[in-house]
Formats: structure tokens, C-alpha cells, sequence
């Protein structure tokens, strides 16, 4: 019964943690974003200029120089193939930050996250114990540095292109655009700027002078916790959210979705896709070689997607060596 419950997601409401999460995470987002402000700046004169120039534009949306507006990009199967808190561990593996058992540990979650198409909230927590424990002493700043490194080996060929070029789209409208994630705000934050995007909403960790305590603040940004941090990023943003955008591939991202005006279901699993098609809400696919209309299982599934995440294990284990 244990194995069901994580291929069937559980429905959850807000919280007092679930808002706790979400409004740290919009704080510690507008603080990783205040760097960006000037150049934001810059490609909204830019995009106004093309516009007065009489350059073509998105027939409906994104609204040029809609300053209200903005996106909210989900990040795991999303943005990027897979997820991203079990690249970073894969990374911090190689790093000599834990030993194999626990890379073994990684990468059945990571074979199991692709296999089913679906995001459990039970799995995806036991991922974040795992990863609190492995960073507990260690410094915010130390994390940041290996987290540059590990994103251009392991995530950048990762990014999703069609939504890479949804989020340019709104760029290009002069719109900020945020990643919203249940990684790690610090991981989230070099995504984003690594994409050029505006900043992100992320699972906020606990540090006491630079120094991770290895708990949390609030809960980890996931389903409702999403949403009350959309909710508190557009009141101090003073955006108007029927106006803005959200992307996701998750049913549980449906308390995000449904804030905004502009909801899309990108590369969904099923219950997503069942839902759009219910409310009307725009779908995107980008993915190849998969049955999308199902729950987004790969077609060489099966044992071969368990298969390959042990035998990534297994290679990088014989190359440490």
C-alpha cells in the first residue's frame, strides 16, 4: 500500500506552514532578483521600443509592456527534463558529499520520478530530508559555488527548449518571469539566472550565519505552498494575477494555476491534461518519444528507466574509484 501511495498524489489545502513556505520564499526571491532589477529594466524599454518601431508581436499573449503582468514557470519536467533536486545530488556526490548508499538512494528516485510521470508529495519530501541532512554544516556560500558547477554539468543541456521559449516570449513583452520550484531556493536561483530569467520562488532552508542548520523554513514549496507564494511575489510586485501566466507539467500545481489568468499545462501528466481539457486551459508538449497522452511515461520505460538510473549510479561510482 506503501508503493500506492506514491503513484496516487493526495489533494492538499493551504496551511499555516503551506503560507509560511510560500511568503519566505517570495522574500528571499525579490532579495535574489534585486541584481536583475536594471536589466530588466532594459529589455522592457527595449521591447517598448520595438514595439513603437512597428515590429511584430504576439498576436494575443504575452501583452507587450504589460508591467502587471508576469509568469510563473514550474522547474521539474517543466523547464527542465527531470528534477532538479536529484541532479544536484548527483553532483554533490561527485563531490564526496555523502556516499553511495545515498547515491543509490538518489538515483531510484530520480528513475522513479520519470517512470511514473508524477510528482508524489510523501517521495518528493523524502528527497528533501535526504538532501537537508547531506548540507546540514555546511555554508550557503559554499552550496552556491558547487551549485554553479553542477548546473553546467548536469542541467544546462536539461532546459526544455519550447519552454525556454515560452519564457523568452514574455521576456521579450518586457515581463518579469520566475521559476517556482519545490529545489532548493539557491539551486532555483542560478537556474533562473542562469536563463535570464527574472529570479525564483524556491524551498527556503534554514542558515544561521551562513551556515545551514538542515531545517526548513515553513515547508517545502510544493502544491499550496506554490500558490501562497505566487499570491504574496504578485502583492509585493503589484502585479495584478488575472493578468499574469503560470506553467507546469503537475496536478499538483493546480492551486498555482488556477491564481492566474493565463494557466498552461506543459508537458502534463494525466490528471493535468484532464484537467485543462476540463477548464480550457492551454497545453504545451515538448516531449519526444513519449505516449503525453497518457501519463507521460517514456516509450522505452519499464525496467529500462529503473535500469538506466542504477546504472548511472553504478558509473559513477566505478569512475570515483
Amino acid at each position: 500500500m506503501a508503493a500506492l501511495g506514491w503513484i496516487t498524489p493526495r489533494r492538499r489545502s493551504a496551511t499555516a506552514r503551506s503560507v509560511l513556505a510560500g511568503e519566505a520564499a517570495a522574500e528571499a526571491a525579490r532579495k535574489s532578483a534585486q541584481e536583475n532589477e536594471e536589466a530588466a529594466e532594459a529589455a522592457a524599454r527595449a521591447a517598448e521600443e520595438t514595439a513603437e518601431a512597428g515590429a511584430p508581436a504576439e498576436p494575443e499573449f504575452p501583452v507587450v509592456g504589460d508591467v502587471r503582468a508576469a509568469a510563473f514557470f514550474d522547474l521539474d519536467n517543466t523547464v527542465m527534463q527531470g528534477a532538479a533536486l536529484f541532479h544536484f545530488g548527483r553532483g554533490l556526490y561527485k563531490r564526496h558529499f555523502f556516499r553511495k548508499r545515498e547515491l543509490a538512494r538518489f538515483a531510484w528516485q530520480q528513475a522513479w520520478f520519470r517512470l511514473a510521470g508524477v510528482e508524489d508529495p510523501e517521495h518528493m519530501q523524502d528527497a528533501r530530508d535526504s538532501a537537508l541532512s547531506i548540507v546540514q554544516g555546511h555554508r550557503v556560500s559554499e552550496l552556491m559555488s558547487i551549485g554553479e558547477e553542477i548546473y553546467d554539468e548536469y542541467m544546462a543541456e536539461r532546459i526544455w527548449p519550447g519552454t525556454r521559449a515560452l519564457a523568452q516570449a514574455h521576456l521579450d513583452a518586457g515581463q518579469k518571469v520566475w521559476l517556482v520550484t519545490a529545489a532548493p531556493i539557491e539551486t532555483a536561483t542560478i537556474i533562473a539566472r542562469r536563463l535570464g530569467l527574472t529570479g525564483a520562488l524556491g524551498t527556503v532552508a534554514e542558515s544561521i550565519g551562513g551556515v545551514y542548520t538542515g531545517k526548513l523554513v515553513g515547508e517545502p514549496l510544493h502544491g499550496p505552498a506554490k500558490a501562497e507564494a505566487v499570491r504574496a511575489l504578485a502583492a509585493a510586485e503589484g502585479l495584478e494575477l488575472a493578468r499574469c501566466a503560470a506553467y507546469s507539467d503537475s496536478a499538483n500545481d493546480i492551486p498555482m494555476l488556477s491564481l492566474v489568468g493565463y494557466p498552461y499545462a506543459v508537458n502534463p501528466d494525466g490528471r493535468l491534461r484532464k484537467h485543462a481539457r476540463e477548464h480550457g486551459w492551454r497545453l504545451r508538449d515538448y516531449r519526444t518519444g513519449r505516449k503525453a497522452a497518457k501519463v507521460g511515461i517514456p516509450a522505452a520505460a519499464g525496467v529500462g528507466a529503473l535500469a538506466g538510473g542504477a546504472a548511472a549510479a553504478i558509473a559513477l561510482h566505478r569512475r570515483r574509484r
